[in-house]
């Protein structure tokens, strides 16, 4: 697997921080599960983050705040609800699933097991359950050699494709590449003729689409 398209660093930092919002999260940890290169650049921030808080002067804290965490603990030790870990299950693969984690869970199962509703055209999607309502996430299944239909963006688009590839222009996205799109861009990805396109979106705002009658069936897509 070859990918070329990574996420941006505004992205990893922050996912390394925390401070993404669902939708993005999933879409970045998705695509660190089959991207050894940002797993490997999502380190390098984490180890530099991890020496600046090192070389930085320890601030004292209250006594009683010490002991607020201390009694904490006790109670989660205590707790009867809580088990301890158990030792990671070695287990032999026999063929690596097409869906990683996280977005597997989120899904219920790998690609043999999910249930498609139909988007009209030959095209299928699954929508994701998220917690955080400021994103909306979908699997999204385009028939081989087929476009989606041409839209700009009210907000951030997150494409990661998991399976077969697209053109967006000049540009190929295959398996682990991730697409980020913007309100300046105006597309419409067009899947290559081998295979249906699978892919993750992710999106914090309405597609704005050029077809009257996409717009006429976005409330009942939701899309």
């Amino acid at each position: 697997m070859n990918i070329r398209h990574h996420v941006s660093d505004e992205l990893l930092v922050g996912y390394a921080s925390g401070t993404l919002e669902e939708g993005w999260r999933l879409a970045v940890a998705t695509h660190l599960a089959l991207c050894p290169n940002c797993r490997t650049r999502l380190t390098l921030m984490e180890n530099t983050a991890g020496e600046l808080l090192e070389s930085m002067e320890p601030v004292p804290i209250e006594i009683s705040s010490f002991d607020r965490l201390k009694e904490r603990l006790r109670t989660a030790e205590s707790h009867p609800s809580v088990s301890p870990k158990q030792p990671a299950r070695v287990m032999q693969v026999v063929s690596p699933p097409t869906i990683p984690e996280p977005l597997r869970s989120y899904l219920g199962g790998d690609l043999a097991e999910l249930k498609w509703k139909s988007l009209g055209r030959g095209a299928y999607h699954i929508p994701i359950k998220l917690a955080d309502r400021s994103t909306t996430a979908r699997l999204l299944r385009i028939p081989a050699g087929k476009p989606v239909p041409e839209h700009s963006h009210g907000g951030r688009e997150l494409t990661l494709v998991l399976s077969g590839s697209f053109n967006d222009g000049e540009l190929l996205f295959a398996r682990g590449d991730i697409e980020e799109a913007d309100p300046s861009v105006e597309h419409q990805p067009l899947a290559t003729p081998e295979q249906d396109c699978i892919c993750l979106a992710v999106t914090d705002a309405p597609l704005r689409f050029r077809s009257w009658f996409m717009r006429l069936l976005q409330p009942v897509l939701r899309i």
